[in-house]
């Protein structure tokens, strides 16, 4: 078992979700991830995992979206595994699930059964298109989400087709934080005087579009050109942007304001140069670009690095996933945690009375049977998962 970790500051680590419990029915993507989440915040999540093995496709103890979890092994197309699922709805104040509208209706887990033994019960929706429209009923990925919002089409060369970012803008931030938000946010109302429970129908459609309200303000305002590379922020103006350096690597730079605008000249060996264009017409930009791009290509990564360092130029190097947990910054915050040979980020956000903390290590299938019967009372599990774990 991983050693606890605290995020940060006093407290047992337990977070402010002690006491809060979660049913998890097994899926990919973004509702491990959303529930990965309230349990780093302390929610007693309990993932109902089916018999089979992972869905994922990797080994289950690498699965760091399974830390903090405890795993059951339930056969939903049973009578008595439905039955045994149910009793956990029953003492749940959290269902989440993540397949296509109709599936946990026809397992007799859908919102009305559940909520007629739960009345509290928040029931947790997680697709990709939302549980109506013309494509609710269609499989789909993270990418074509994002397509479809707009969002994707900010991300990419004004010359080229756009780039995939992972699924973290679709998946994971419009997918699973909105998800997180209004669990919680259902959650208030249902622990409120005469409140009741509810459906939460997060779609990733939905909060990937969501993400874009300041740039639509600016589109109306006519400050965004709806095209890539044109613009304030989407690596149109030369200092927006990245830069390749003399041994392949990159720069990231951000230097928007004035004052960090001439601090960045300054470092890179441009602030006494009378022939460069004006940045404030963006007519200059492709030149200035250019003009920055040759002095970057003049030194590595690390050299830059060293020469802006301390500085509000707002210049950082691009890291790589295995280089990140390196840098001197989140090495001081203790953003990333080694935890049984395993590097993971930690707990975020951070609380200063109720910090959030790596418990346990990725649940097992079917390994928490014994511990879920006693804690939330159910004593039929055990025979259950003798049947159906594999």
């Amino acid at each position: 078992m991983a050693a606890e970790h605290d995020a940060t500051g006093p407290a047992d680590g337990r977070g402010p979700l002690q006491g809060v419990r979660v049913v998890e029915l097994v899926g990919i993507g973004p509702g491990p991830f959303a529930a990965m989440l309230l349990a780093d915040l302390g929610a007693d999540v309990v993932r109902v995992d089916r018999p089979g093995g992972s869905a994922l496709g990797i080994d289950p103890a690498q699965d760091l979206t399974n830390r903090n979890k405890r795993s059951v092994v339930l056969d939903l197309k049973t009578h008595d595994g439905l039955q045994a699922a149910l009793a956990l709805v029953e003492r749940a104040d959290i269902l989440i699930e993540g397949n296509r509208p109709g599936v946990t209706e026809r397992l007799g887990i859908g919102p009305d059964a559940c909520r007629a033994r739960n009345p509290r019960l928040v029931y947790g929706r997680m697709t990709g298109w939302g549980q109506q429209g013309p494509l609710a009923s269609r499989a789909g990925h993270d990418l074509g989400y994002i397509a479809v919002s707009g969002a994707l089409g900010l991300a990419g060369p004004a010359g080229g087709p756009p780039y995939a970012p992972a699924n973290l803008l679709g998946d994971y931030a419009g997918g699973s934080l909105y998800l997180v938000v209004g669990l919680l946010a259902a959650l208030h109302h249902a622990r409120s005087p005469g409140g009741t429970g509810q459906v939460v129908d997060a779609a990733v459609v939905d909060g990937a579009s969501h993400l874009t309200s300041m740039i639509h303000g600016m589109l109306a305002a006519g400050a965004w050109q709806d095209r890539r590379g044109a613009n304030l922020l989407d690596g149109g103006a030369p200092f927006y942007g990245t830069y390749d350096t003399a041994d392949g690597g990159h720069m990231a730079v951000g230097a928007l304001e004035p004052s960090f605008y001439e601090e960045f000249l300054r470092l890179l060996g441009l602030g006494e140069d009378t022939t460069l264009p004006s940045r404030d017409d963006p007519a200059n930009w492709t030149a200035l670009r250019e003009r920055i791009a040759a002095r970057f290509r003049l030194r590595t990564r690390d050299e830059w690095t060293e020469v802006f360092d301390g500085s509000d130029a707002c210049v950082a190097p691009v890291l790589s996933l295995a280089e990140a947990p390196r840098h001197p910054h989140l090495a001081a915050r203790g953003t990333f945690l080694e935890l049984d040979g395993r590097t993971q980020p930690a707990p975020a956000p951070r609380f200063s009375a109720t910090p959030g903390a790596v418990r346990t290590p990725p649940a097992l299938p079917g390994a928490h049977t014994a511990e879920v019967a006693r804690d939330w009372e159910l004593p039929d599990l055990l025979a259950l998962d003798k049947e159906a774990t594999p």
